[in-house]
């Protein structure tokens, strides 16, 4: 069933209001996050902020990540992941990503309390007029009023009504271009300036190609280590097993026999050791069937109920398949692991040139990106293709992480599905 196009609008207009009402409220919590990093600062010539400023930081990076989770849910695109927080205070001074988020959080009853706010405060004012002065205006007494109508008749009450109504469906109409500056402005505020976003994206690019070398270097190590640990030593043992059953074929066949069973279950161990080595290269339902049968398999494998929903514009590039498909996996065994929930529902879109892959789980929240090597390695993973990781999980969950990759299809043929996998018996 199609929806009429009025519906759509109203549909979204009330949606914008929602979120304005829920931006103009976290504002206050990220003004009191930077009235924490403010006070802080204040103290460091008396030394008391030298213990206090690193964890006001934190909370203050933490507050900004989910700001950013929260845009690039609400519009499609987010700022861009700023450099991890250094650990000395000193360096956190000059660290360009602290000063920019510290500014966000002063400016944030300016562009939250009074900018969405207004829609939200328009809508609730108007239905206060249209629902409550037509009934109650007698009991309010003399010398009340809405807005510029004193209502003392019941004409003024009508009137005062479609007042009310004009109010509520202003608020409703400036909604969506509010959400819309504000999140300009948010992103302005968290990207900083053109040149300082320029030195930062040439510092990310320095910093990912250094990363791709040293992970392709290490990866490499692994490889041999495991040929030269794993499969060559057994097939090294297979041939001295043929050697010695080959010797003693005619005088003792019975130990013959019982070595070429050894050689057997020796070859059967090498050819699993190796497949296990090329699945963690490149999983092969990942070469042979693309990223959301292989996002599939992850499911179910998962103990959890994982349900997965694609809608992608055919093959994507190897490199961008495989990074999202570590990077899922390493989402998906963070939620079995540390989440305490029971569902995982991970959906996969492609639009304007972005792969977008968003992992939402049920559990108990609290994640930190800036701690574990898992979440580390996954921004690292996505960094070396220019991809992004915005983590949102608030204390008592859910726990949402959203990565986005560059892209571009292989294939015109589209690629749409949508599975369930049950937990494991």
């Amino acid at each position: 069933m199609t929806m009429r196009p009025q519906s759509v609008r109203l549909r979204a207009a009330l949606l914008a209001l929602g979120r304005c009402h829920l931006a103009s409220w976290r504002a206050l919590g990220t003004s009191l996050r930077g009235l924490a990093a403010g006070g802080a600062l204040t103290l460091l010539p008396v030394g008391l902020g030298l213990p206090l400023l690193p964890p006001a930081a934190r909370l203050l990076r933490r507050g900004a990540d989910r700001e950013r989770a929260l845009l690039a849910r609400w519009t499609g695109s987010a700022p861009a992941a700023p450099e991890p927080l250094p650990a000395g205070v000193v360096a956190l001074l000059g660290a360009p990503g602290f000063r920019r988020e510290l500014a966000w959080s002063w400016l944030a009853p300016f562009t939250g309390c009074l900018l969405v706010a207004v829609p939200p405060t328009l809508v609730g004012y108007g239905l206060s007029g249209a629902f409550v002065q037509p009934f109650l205006w007698r009991l309010l007494g003399p010398g009340n009023w809405y807005a510029f109508v004193p209502v003392d008749s019941t004409v003024n009450a009508l009137a005062a009504a479609l007042l009310g109504l004009g109010f509520a469906a202003a608020g409703l109409w400036l909604s969506p271009p509010v959400l819309a500056r504000y999140a300009a402005w948010t992103a302005r505020l968290l990207d900083g300036p053109a040149q300082a976003r320029l030195e930062r994206r040439i510092d990310q690019l320095t910093d990912s190609r250094a990363v791709v070398l040293d992970a392709q270097a290490a990866e490499l190590r692994r490889i041999e280590r495991d040929l030269h640990d794993g499969a060559q030593a057994r097939l090294v043992a297979l041939g001295l097993n043929l050697d010695r059953a080959e010797q003693l074929l005619d005088e003792d066949p019975a130990t013959a026999r019982r070595l070429l069973g050894e050689v057997r279950a020796t070859s059967e161990r090498a050819l699993q050791e190796l497949r296990d080595l090329v699945h963690g290269v490149l999983p092969p339902v990942l070469a042979d069937r693309g990223l959301p049968d292989a996002v599939r398999s992850l499911a179910l494998d998962s103990f959890l109920d994982v349900e997965v929903t694609a809608d992608l514009p055919g093959r994507l590039p190897a490199p961008v398949e495989a990074a999202a498909y570590f990077a899922v996996a390493e989402l998906l065994a963070n939620a079995g692991k540390h989440s305490g929930g029971g569902r995982v529902d991970v959906e996969l879109r492609c639009t304007d040139g972005l792969l977008r892959a968003v992992v939402r789980d049920d559990g108990r929240g609290g994640a930190d990106p800036g701690r574990g090597s898992g979440l580390t390695g996954v921004r690292r993973r996505l960094a070396a293709l220019d991809g992004t990781l915005a983590l949102d999980s608030p204390p008592g969950g859910p726990t949402t992480a959203i990565l986005e990759l560059p892209c571009a299809s292989s294939s015109p043929k589209t690629s749409s599905s949508s599975a369930t996998a049950s937990p494991a018996p």
